[in-house]
């Protein structure tokens, strides 16, 4: 009764709509058989579009069905005591090019991929039931779970990275390019988000645009329009890239901490974070043994100093951007830095205009 229950169930998925959601029509190619709407169905990672269905179809039975856009990546599903991915127990499938499809446990011992041990872990899976299949461009891994109580509340999800399916040698995942870890509630479906290290990842995305995207682009705009305010802009232009400087190292610090911490893979975002860091050092050494106004050589620290400050406000907004992305921090986030940088260009346009009808 068990196998067919679920049977009934990816039937239903297998015609599902290829932007899968809770209030997608999921109908049997024929006559219906099975009454999803006994499912609950919640959206439990929207960024990636996860989205699990679940019930207890038994006394001793939970049954899960997780959705998520087929990007040609594995999917998993992990149960976790302390919401941490190491010690916890998974559930990891994939549906490779050629249509084939693989669903192992897991379990999680450490870090690194060698730890990560394929068919082991504290899971125990209703046999025959288990099944991952790919429909209308959306990945369904179903299965059923033997346990006494009701499963733990700290579930997290993993997406692989695309293309690097494992291989049917060895079955070793690749490093995930992206997890969440939440908190479950089964009575209600509520499902709440935890970030790993949730405060250090907003410290190191606040602190760096804040100073690299928004501090460093005022202090030119003031360099640049107001010097006819002598000497308060030279005063306000220092003091605004100082304090710039000072919250960017810290961004910075937060990020090397948060990289080994997380053990994440980010090289390029931390290579131009580290180039950044250095333009600034420049900059502020730049500050410090700059000529005289009438030096011969000051036009040329002028054009140095212009240059590289504009290479610098450049370089910050396009890591900003990807770090937004790399995090997972959503659309809000794009768009507000997106409006700071029109506004900050739009003033800037009417100031130069300003500017040139002065001269």
């Amino acid at each position: 009764m068990k196998v067919f229950a679920l049977w009934l169930l990816l039937l239903v998925v297998q015609d599902v709509n290829s932007e899968d959601s809770c209030t997608s029509n999921l109908n049997l190619k024929n006559k219906p058989l099975f009454d999803i709407s006994s499912f609950h169905c919640v959206s439990v990672w929207d960024e990636q579009g996860y989205i699990l269905r679940y019930l207890q179809t038994d006394r001793k039975v939970w049954s899960f069905v997780i959705s998520a856009p087929n990007s040609n990546s594995f999917i998993g599903m992990g149960f976790s005591k302390d919401g941490k991915m190491v010690g916890s127990s998974a559930i990891v499938g994939w549906v490779s090019n050629d249509g084939s499809s693989t669903m192992k446990r897991y379990f999680l011992g450490g870090e690194s991929s060698a730890e990560v041990v394929p068919d082991q872990g504290n899971l125990q899976l209703v046999n025959m039931t288990s099944s991952i299949i790919a429909q209308n461009s959306t990945i369904y891994m179903a299965f059923q779970l033997n346990t006494q109580v009701t499963p733990t509340n700290r579930l997290i999800y993993s997406l692989g990275p695309m293309g690097r399916l494992p291989s049917p040698v060895n079955y070793q995942l690749s490093q995930h390019r992206a997890h969440i870890s939440t908190f479950f509630d089964y009575n209600s479906g509520e499902s709440k988000s935890k970030s790993p290290y949730g405060n250090l990842r907003r410290s190191h995305g606040v602190l760096n645009m804040l100073s690299w995207g928004i501090l460093i682009p005022i202090g030119v705009m003031v360099a640049r329009y107001f010097r006819q305010y002598d000497p308060i802009w030279f005063y306000s232009h220092t003091t605004i890239q100082s304090l710039a400087f000072l919250l960017g190292f810290v961004g910075i610090v937060c990020g090397f901490v948060l990289e080994d911490r997380l053990s994440a893979h980010v090289d390029k975002h931390k290579a131009l974070g580290i180039f950044i860091l250095v333009l600034a050092c420049l900059q502020v050494i730049a500050f410090l043994v700059r000529p005289g106004k009438e030096s011969k050589v000051r036009k040329y620290w002028n054009w140095y100093h212009y240059t590289l400050g504009r290479i610098l406000i450049i370089l910050a907004a396009a890591n900003i951007f990807y770090g937004i992305h790399l995090g997972g921090a959503g659309t809000a986030w794009n768009v507000g830095f997106a409006v700071t940088l029109v506004a900050f260009f739009s003033i800037s346009i009417v100031l130069e205009i300003r500017l040139w009808m002065t001269k």
